[in-house]
C-alpha cells in the first residue's frame, strides 16, 4: 500500500530509507515541542498573567505538528517535509501581540487563523507565484535576519546574559550565575555538535545540559512522562478581535512571514531533493504550500501559533527522504511525545534560552546573499534587521523596511520598474502606524 501511494521506486527510495529520513528530520526539529510552549507561556517572565497556558500549548504544538505532517504526507506526497509552529512567529505573538499590545491569546489565535485562511486562498490562485516573485530577495533575506536578531535578544535575556539598565537600556547580566554559565556551555555545545555534523544537536544539547542542571541541584526535575495536558484553546480563537482594524498589521505580519518563510523553505528543500527544473521552477510547490496553509489553519484551531514548513527538513532529504512517507514518520514521532509534559516543564529556562539563541543564528546566516554592492537593496534590508530587535517588534521592522524601499525606488527614478506589490505593502505599512 505504501509503495503504491508514495511510489518509492519512481522516487528512487524505499520504506527503510524514508523511515530513517523521518527520524533524522524529527531529531533536528524536536526542540520545538519544548521551546514553543516555553515562549508562548512567557515562562522566563515569571508566567505573567495574559500569556498562554504552558500545558495547553505543549499539547497543541504536538498535535498540530503531527496533523500538519500527515496533511503534507497525504496531499503533498512527493514532499519529505516536517512542519511545526514556526520560530520567530511564536515570539512575535507572545511578546509583541499578547504582552506588548495587550491582546488575549484567543485574539492572537484568531489573527493566526485569519492569516492562515488568506494564505490558503492565495495558495489556490496564481497570486502565489506573483507574490513570491514580487518581493526583492535582499528584503526577504533582511527580514529573515531581523527575525533572527529578534530571537537572539529574547534568547540572551532568557539566558540571563543581558539585563535591564535605566540608562543604557541593556547591560551584562549576572554572568557568574551557575545557570547562566551552563546556558553558555549549552550554546557552545550545540555549535560544536553542528560542526561535527551530529543530527539533533539542539535537542541533545537541551536534554544533556538539563540533566546536568537537575543532578547538580540547579533546577527542579518534575519527571519524564505524565498525563496529557488539556487543550484549553481548542476552537477558542477570537475572530471579532482578529478582524478589527487594530489587528490588520498583525495579520499582515503573520501572513507575510508564513508565506515567504514557507516559499523559501520549500525552495531550499527542493534544491536538495532535486525538485527544481532547468528553468528554476519548483515541481509541485503548489501542493506543498497548500498543505502548509491548511496546517496553519488547523494549528490555530488547536491553540498554537502559525504552523510552517521547517528548513531542518533538508537533513532528512540528505538522509535519502524523497516522499511524503518521511513526513508521515515525523508526524507519528511527534504523537509519541504527547506524554512528555513533565519533562517539558523541567527544562531550565536558561537552557531553553540557549537553544533560542542558537536557532537565531540559523536565521541570520543568510545575510551573505544580500546584494551588499547595491545600497538601495541592502539599506532597507539592514533597516529591517535593526528595527526588529531594537523596537521588540517584527511588524515594525517589516513596515519600515518596505516604506524605506518604496521611497528609495521613487527617488532613484525606478518607480515604473517596481512591482505593484511593493507599493501596496508600503501604503499598508504607513497606514498600520496610524490604525490602532
Amino acid at each position: 500500500m505504501m509503495e503504491k501511494y508514495f511510489e518509492y521506486r519512481k522516487n528512487k527510495t524505499n520504506f527503510r530509507t524514508e523511515v530513517i529520513a523521518g527520524v533524522t528530520t524529527f531529531l533536528t526539529m524536536a526542540y520545538i515541542m519544548f521551546l514553543n510552549p516555553f515562549i508562548l507561556s512567557g515562562e522566563f517572565a515569571g508566567t505573567e498573567k495574559g500569556f498562554f497556558d504552558f500545558g495547553a500549548v505543549f499539547t497543541a504544538t504536538i498535535l498540530a505538528s503531527a496533523l500538519a505532517c500527515f496533511i503534507m504526507a497525504l496531499r503533498g506526497k512527493t514532499w519529505p517535509v516536517g512542519l511545526a509552529p514556526g520560530m520567530g512567529i511564536n515570539a512575535f505573538v507572545a511578546y509583541g501581540v499578547v504582552a506588548g499590545m495587550g491582546y488575549t491569546p484567543q485574539a492572537a489565535l484568531g489573527a493566526v487563523l485569519v492569516a492562515g485562511v488568506i494564505f490558503l486562498a492565495i495558495s489556490l490562485t496564481p497570486l502565489r507565484a506573483w507574490l513570491i516573485n514580487s518581493i526583492p530577495k535582499s528584503l526577504k533575506l533582511g527580514i529573515g535576519a531581523g527575525i533572527g536578531l529578534f530571537l537572539a535578544i529574547i534568547g540572551l535575556e532568557i539566558m540571563g546574559i543581558t539585563a535591564d539598565h535605566p540608562v543604557t537600556l541593556v547591560t551584562l547580566g549576572d554572568i557568574k550565575n551557575p545557570l547562566v554559565l551552563l546556558a553558555c556551555a549549552t550554546f557552545v555545545f550545540m555549535i560544536v555538535l553542528e560542526k561535527m555534523k551530529v543530527r539533533g544537536n539542539i535537542i541533545i544539547g537541551i536534554l544533556l545540559f538539563s540533566i546536568i542542571a537537575w543532578v547538580s541541584g540547579l533546577a527542579k526535575f518534575n519527571g519524564v512522562v505524565g498525563s496529557i495536558p488539556p487543550m484549553t484553546y481548542l476552537f477558542e480563537f477570537d475572530l471579532k478581535a482578529a478582524l478589527s482594524a487594530g489587528m490588520a498589521s498583525i495579520v499582515f505580519t503573520l501572513l507575510f512571514i508564513d508565506f515567504f518563510d514557507t516559499a523559501g523553505t520549500l525552495t531550499s528543500v527542493a534544491n536538495v531533493a532535486g525538485k527544481v527544473d532547468k528553468k528554476g521552477r519548483v515541481q509541485d510547490i503548489d501542493k506543498a504550500m497548500l498543505s502548509d496553509s491548511v496546517g496553519t489553519v488547523a494549528g490555530a484551531m488547536m491553540g498554537t501559533t502559525t504552523v510552517t514548513s521547517y528548513v531542518e527538513s533538508g537533513s532528512g532529504v540528505k538522509a535519502g527522504g524523497r516522499t511524503g512517507m518521511t513526513s508521515l514518520v515525523i508526524g507519528v514521532l511527534f504523537l509519541g511525545c504527547l506524554f512528555f509534559a513533565p519533562l517539558a516543564t523541567s527544562l531550565p529556562k536558561e537552557i531553553d534560552g540557549a537553544a533560542l539563541l542558537y536557532v537565531s543564528i540559523l536565521f541570520v546566516r543568510n545575510i551573505t546573499d544580500i546584494e551588499w554592492n547595491d545600497i538601495a537593496e541592502s539599506g532597507p534590508a539592514v533597516l529591517a534587521m535593526l528595527v526588529m530587535p531594537l523596537t521588540y517588534s517584527i511588524s515594525n521592522g517589516i513596515a519600515l523596511a518596505f516604506i524605506a524601499y518604496a521611497l528609495i525606488r521613487i527617488f532613484t527614478g525606478k518607480f515604473g520598474k517596481t512591482s505593484p506589490a511593493i507599493w501596496v505593502i508600503a501604503v499598508l505599512s504607513v497606514l498600520s502606524f496610524y490604525v490602532g
